[in-house]
């Protein structure tokens, strides 16, 4: 393995990243494709033997799961000193916003669970998942200097920005005194290229770090056209999305990919992430079987020639705007996240579902209490003070203040314990049922 500095930190990076949005419960989230934690435990581990010291995760990876499974692996695989974490935090919600969450208080809020969901003291690297469009950049960067201070992150990053907002943002840290964001994580890869326009002369002059994700444009690179089927390739819709309507003019680069594999005797994971080395400075390689991370580490020992780099690059075409940096728009900034950072229910982020639709329902149209306490289903209803009530078939909680905005559903599969209210400072429960909640859970 070949290791670097990560822009102008002192954090020794391997030239791999291992991106961690495959590991994580399968029911709890966006993706029904990823991988259990005893599969995730192999891969993790097997990635320390290769010398992969940087991984990457966020609480949106199925509702915190994946951070816990890569917490608990690193944990117990080595010492604190020999790896590199860099988790994400999302934008606010509308219900932080509506509750007066501040920038800097959902920033602090969502990386205590992290450290939580990990079990660890600090990240590495605190990046910013995507750009939140109703708080202010100011807000965003006085809540990561404040945590950078705090001691609970060395470094902060960005992800999924245009280059004109990385430069704004970097220019007013400047001018503050606040820490700079050192890492941009882009979308970038043989099939998409558009970060080349902007991004990466930017990066280039000021040092900071290129860490791309989608490095093998969701298995695209790796695999010949007729090898596509795979659990991911069949359920993956947001794959789909953003590879799917340029699959015909994609297949010509993919199809040289191929033919530069079988002439130098490698796999096309080695080809693809050969040629993104020559750009980046770690691209983050995500692994659901053990032949991936070993396929991305063989990667950093294969040199491409110029002619080979050209006949790579020589197919490509403009492409439009794809996956997160296609939705995430000031028009739309209001609607609900793709990703959720719950981490007590049992289901996942359908964004279609009962519950979420009674939700939505009951944001718009607030209730009495009285009323509430009549209702026969399972809903959580978010009160102007940003306390919640739940009622469980009959049942009704009452959480009050609960942490403002905190956007955490809850379900009867989940019974709630008192460390997973932050900063809670009262709960009354009445009329509990003990088909819903233990004993135990009523004594602690």
């Amino acid at each position: 393995m070949k290791y670097t500095k990560l822009g102008d930190s002192d954090l020794n990076i391997s030239r791999i990243c291992m991106g961690c949005m495959g590991f994580g419960d399968p029911g709890r989230g966006q993706h029904s494709w990823t991988i259990d934690e005893e599969h995730s435990r192999e891969i993790i581990k097997r990635g320390l033997e290769l010398g992969v010291n940087f991984y990457d995760t966020a609480i949106a990876y199925q509702r915190g799961t994946s951070e816990q499974y890569v917490g608990r692996a690193l944990r117990d695989f080595a010492k604190r000193d020999e790896f590199v974490i860099a988790t994400k935090f999302l934008p606010r919600t509308q219900d932080e916003i509506n509750s007066g969450v501040t920038g800097q208080q959902h920033i602090e809020n969502m990386l205590n669970i992290s450290l939580k969901n990990l079990g660890m003291d600090y990240v590495d690297l605190y990046i910013y998942h995507m750009w939140d469009w109703q708080t202010p950049i100011y807000d965003i960067l006085d809540g990561l200097n404040r945590v950078v201070k705090a001691g609970k992150t060395r470094y902060i990053g960005i992800s999924n920005c245009f280059a004109w907002q990385l430069a704004k943002a970097n220019a007013l840290a400047e001018k503050e005194g606040f820490a700079k964001f050192i890492s941009i994580q882009g979308h970038y890869n043989l099939l998409f290229r558009e970060e080349e326009r902007e991004m990466v002369p930017l990066c280039q002059e000021d040092n900071i770090a290129l860490t791309p994700y989608s490095a093998l444009a969701s298995g695209r690179l790796s695999r010949r056209p007729g090898e596509q089927d795979t659990k991911r390739a069949r359920e993956d819709s947001y794959a789909k999305f953003k590879y799917d309507a340029t699959r015909e003019q994609d297949g010509v680069i993919i199809e040289r990919v191929a033919e530069i594999a079988d002439r130098r005797g490698v796999s096309m994971t080695e080809v693809s992430l050969a040629w993104l080395l020559t750009k980046v400075t770690a691209p983050v390689v995500g692994a659901t079987k053990l032949r991936h991370i070993e396929g991305a580490a063989k990667a950093t020992d294969l040199e491409l020639s110029d002619q080979e780099i050209a006949y790579l690059e020589e197919p490509y075409i403009p492409h439009p705007l794809a996956g997160v940096m296609a939705q995430n728009k000031t028009a739309n900034a209001k609607e609900k996240h793709v990703w959720s950072t719950g981490n007590t229910s049992k289901r996942g982020n359908t964004g279609g579902n009962k519950m979420e639709k009674e939700q939505a329902k009951a944001r718009r149209s607030p209730m009495t209490a009285a009323d509430f306490a009549k209702r026969d289903d399972t809903a959580v209803y978010w009160l102007g003070n940003g306390g919640a009530m739940l009622n469980v078939r009959g049942t009704v909680i009452l959480i009050d203040p609960l942490l403002k905005g905190f956007d955490m559903p809850i379900y009867t599969e989940a019974p709630i314990l008192p460390e997973e209210i932050p900063h809670a400072d009262a709960i009354l429960i009445t009329h509990c049922d003990n088909d819903h909640f233990s004993r135990d859970t009523l004594s602690e």
